[in-house]
């Protein structure tokens, strides 16, 4: 919509604020029994059973399926501002950064066309080129719907989670680059000579001839002693319009390593001088790192040659008040404080990736961290031909280059449970790729599956105690409760580490009195209808004690996943589901914690930590 109507060469006549989202602010549609949800809804029962009835009228529309915006709207959405180029960035290359769209982005500038950017993961960045100083209009259509099938379900674009927004958030620039500038900056540490390698793209739009030096300078940041480093610089002679160079840079015997007990951090400047067709030109870019290495023995993790156990928990892109992930540090500073309070040292983002201020606030506090891209199945196949083959590998590519030099970036798959009956292959192929594009972090298919040759650690459901379909028959059910059973059976079969996939999923009651936090976007109408049903069978003032005493339950079968796992030798690690409620998907309430990361009261942090720790007693 307002493409082939030219709207933008029109001036547009509503007001927004940016960085927002349009659901925030009430702009869309009511929600109605025809909303067209982005996610599948396996049990459609709210649709014909009478037991819904009074929740399908018009205007006190409530729904079970996950967390309620008040307004929804799927299409393309159009923003505009006026602009101020400076008199000072004259001759130079002007960049719009876009931190955080849902979805897609197209953008021009007084009616010119700069081109589209499909990512679910990374800024949006387009070069404007040479602007002259004075007024333009700057006009971005966001297009929120299935702009490629990559699964409804996955959590960078689901209902069931972050819900499918529109809008544009984080931060929103315009900056002055030299025409010949540094485009990319990768950092490839080496833990036992204390070095790092450092890789240098430069971009030279001049179509000159650009000579001059490239300096590295480093320093210490945070909890790494102060080092002495000497300045590292070399010459370049760039013809064409991208040139790749690589330095190296020995920090000395008293660099101190990164991991989750001493995330010691450094901050690497990367400068170039030089001039092109007569003009100078001069840049600098700043990056954080850390000297961290992992690899594998056998069916065990090496963090810097230690052996580690990963003890994880999934987010699920799940924030009620904005929908979106949070774009600033101090909100991913209190999520992992609260899951290193709770014995955690892993977050595994599912089917999607977080901002830069997660990896930022995982750097600085020892978070290791999986990230992926999407969901491929239910509404879609992986290796198939379908769009969504090529779109993982440029999510991937665009992943790297903005968040590669993070430490605290550890894992990746390729995303959550892929389908299709070619998926296999077009993951072996994907696996073999990165590998070798990127060894700074392991890599493997999926979570959950296909275990391959080409994997580094596989991700599977196998070593848990409730089995998918199990129901009665599983170990907690069927047996007594005891202390000894393990998978030690399993993991001696496996080639390399093993991470348990999405263990627990016990569910608790819920607490009805979370229903006054949720004062944002999304609303909890399922928890309303929950409510309704008890207040009919006069049990609504039972509503506390359900909660604690299956809160209770939960906790028991919680420890008991935990410490299978922990006591069987050379485990690499599990992954929760979850330390938090999942919204969606039904109402899933799997966590010990609310979707706020909120205690429920039934347990505390120092109690989980007994039995979930670096080290417990068993």
């Amino acid at each position: 919509a307002g493409t082939q109507q030219r709207w933008f060469e029109r001036r547009l006549p509503d007001q927004i604020h940016l960085p927002g989202s349009l659901p925030v602010q009430g702009i869309g549609d009511p929600i109605t029994t025809n909303t067209p949800w982005m996610g599948d809804i396996v049990d459609r029962s709210w649709f014909t059973a009478p037991k819904y009835a009074p929740y399908r009228q018009p205007g006190r529309i409530k729904v079970p399926f996950w967390l309620q915006p008040d307004t929804y709207y799927a299409g393309a959405a159009w923003y505009q501002r006026d602009i101020q180029i400076p008199k000072g960035w004259t001759g130079k290359r002007v960049v719009l950064s876009l931190e955080r769209p849902h979805w897609e982005t197209s953008v021009w500038v007084d009616g010119r066309f700069l081109g589209t950017n499909d990512s679910l993961s990374t800024p949006h960045e387009y070069d404007l080129g040479r602007l002259a100083p004075g007024r333009l209009t700057l006009t971005i259509r966001v297009d929120n719907r299935l702009i490629v099938n990559i699964g409804v379900n996955s959590h960078c674009i689901t209902d069931h989670t972050q819900g499918n927004w529109n809008g544009i958030v984080g931060k929103i620039e315009l900056r002055a680059t030299p025409r010949v500038c540094l485009e990319d900056v990768q950092i490839y540490p080496n833990v036992v000579e204390k070095k790092i390698r450092v890789r240098v793209t430069l971009r030279n739009a001049t179509g000159r001839r650009a000579k001059g030096k490239i300096s590295l300078f480093v320093k210490s940041r945070k909890n790494a002693p102060a080092l002495k480093v000497p300045p590292i610089s070399q010459n370049f002679d760039a013809a064409d319009r991208e040139m790749t160079t690589e330095l190296e840079v020995h920090l000395g015997a008293g660099a101190k390593d990164w991991d989750e007990f001493s995330p010691a951090l450094y901050r690497l400047t990367a400068e170039i001088r030089g001039a092109a067709g007569g003009k100078t030109f001069e840049e600098k870019r700043a990056t954080t790192f850390g000297l961290r290495e992992i690899s594998t023995d056998g069916t065990q993790f090496l963090i810097n040659g230690r052996k580690t156990f990963f003890r994880g928990t999934l987010e699920c892109c799940v924030f009620p008040k904005t929908g979106h992930p949070p774009t600033d540090v101090t909100s991913w500073r209190r999520v992992i404080r609260i899951a290193k309070a709770y014995g955690l040292n892993l977050l595994r983002f599912h089917s999607y990736c977080p901002p830069e201020a997660a990896f930022e606030a995982a750097d600085q506090l020892g978070m290791y961290l999986q990230v992926e891209t999407c969901w491929a199945n239910q509404s879609t196949t992986l290796g198939d031909g379908r769009p969504v083959d090529q779109w993982v590998y440029r999510e991937t590519d665009r992943i790297l280059k903005y968040y590669g030099n993070h430490p605290s970036f550890m894992l990746m798959p390729y995303g959550n449970e892929p389908g299709g009956k070619n998926a296999a292959a077009y993951l072996a192929r994907y696996v073999a790729r990165y590998q070798a594009l990127d060894p700074r972090r392991l890599w493997t298919s999926g979570s959950g599956w296909p275990q391959l040759p080409e994997n580094q650690f596989d991700v599977t459901p196998d070593p848990r105690i409730q089995a998918w379909g199990a129901g009665l028959k599983s170990r907690i059910n069927a047996q007594s409760p005891e202390t000894k059973t393990d998978y030690r059976d399993y993991i001696e079969k496996r080639p390399v580490p093993v991470i348990s996939h999405e263990i627990g999923q016990w569910c608790a009651y819920p607490d009805f009195a979370d229903i006054p936090k949720y004062t944002g976007y999304l609303k909890p109408e399922n928890f309303e209808i929950f409510r309704d049903f008890l207040d009919a069978h006069h049990l609504g003032r039972q509503a506390r004690q359900f909660l604690l005493a299956s809160g209770q339950l939960q906790l028991l079968c919680y420890k008991e996943d935990i410490e299978s796992a922990l006591r069987t030798p050379a485990m690499g690690g599990f992954e929760l589901l979850g330390l938090t409620d999942f919204p969606g998907q039904g109402t899933a309430l799997v966590g010990v914690l609310d979707p706020f990361w909120d205690s429920k009261d039934y347990v505390t942090a120092k109690e989980f930590r007994r039995f979930c720790n670096s080290t417990v007693p068993l």
